[in-house]
């Protein structure tokens, strides 16, 4: 199916994901809950985007749309030159786990599958040889800093532990694009800041496009880009000039 290329937004000759017009309402009984009311939202490739907001501001829920985990009621969302409204359910699917790495604050770690085989999971989804998900997995787990503990359960790990498996496993099919929801949310401040180092400096590594979801002020500045939500709105969208030289970051 040929799907009509995605529109550059102003000022971008390579825009990954694109929104226009978002809302999303919840029905909670006979109560509607307007969630999101009209976001726009354009993402570069190799862009760096902190989605700031109080709890209930409507981040975790945009964050999910982007990635098509979730539909909007209203508007349109491009990714990767799609639209996602107009792919089957399937075609959805397969888009998420080739294009999209997701990273949440839970971790959603499978308990039964060590650290190696949870990693891999993505990769044997989209029927890559098993042999070759496996030397992948590897390398990844031991970027992360996990050499040691390829064969460790989740409940055998440290959160920051279980965090890093899931950002290897967010990065096995080597997306265009990580989706990080609160990743720092249930770990301690230091371990917080050492994912947060890891993210961007995966993220120089690979030219990966980031988005990271947080109500915490001190990540949300380490983005160059951050979109503050309030009540479901874009309420400050600061987008300053890329540096011509961005220093990278260190591990």
């Amino acid at each position: 199916m040929n799907e009509p290329a995605i529109q550059p937004a102003s000022g971008s000759n390579d825009v990954l994901v694109k929104a226009r017009n978002v809302r999303k309402t919840y029905l909670l009984g006979k109560r509607a809950l307007e969630v999101l009311r009209g976001v726009d939202v354009d993402l570069p490739r190799g862009d760096f985007l902190a989605l700031r907001g109080a709890s209930g501001a409507g981040k975790s829920t945009l964050l999910y749309l982007l990635g098509g985990l979730d539909t909007p009621n209203e508007g349109e969302i491009w990714l990767a030159g799609r639209n996602l409204s107009a792919l089957s359910r399937a075609e959805l699917s397969r888009l998420r786990n080739r294009e999209v790495g997701f990273i949440f604050q839970a971790y959603h770690l499978l308990p039964e599958l060590d650290a190696l085989e949870n990693v891999c999971l993505p990769a044997r989804m989209a029927l890559m040889p098993a042999g070759q998900a496996a030397a992948r997995g590897r390398e990844l787990l031991e970027r992360v800093g996990l050499k040691e503990r390829m064969e460790h359960k989740p409940y055998e790990l440290s959160g920051g532990e279980q965090q890093r498996v899931a950002i290897a496993r967010a990065l096995i099919n080597q997306p265009d694009l990580i989706l990080a929801d609160e990743p720092t949310g249930n770990l301690d401040s230091h371990t917080g800041e050492e994912i947060v180092d890891l993210l961007v400096g995966l993220r120089q590594e690979r030219k990966t496009t980031l988005v990271i979801a947080t109500h915490d002020a001190k990540l949300a500045a380490r983005a160059p880009r951050v979109i503050e939500l309030v009540d479901g709105q874009v309420k400050r969208n600061n987008e300053p000039p890329p540096a011509a030289n961005e220093p990278p970051a260190t591990l």
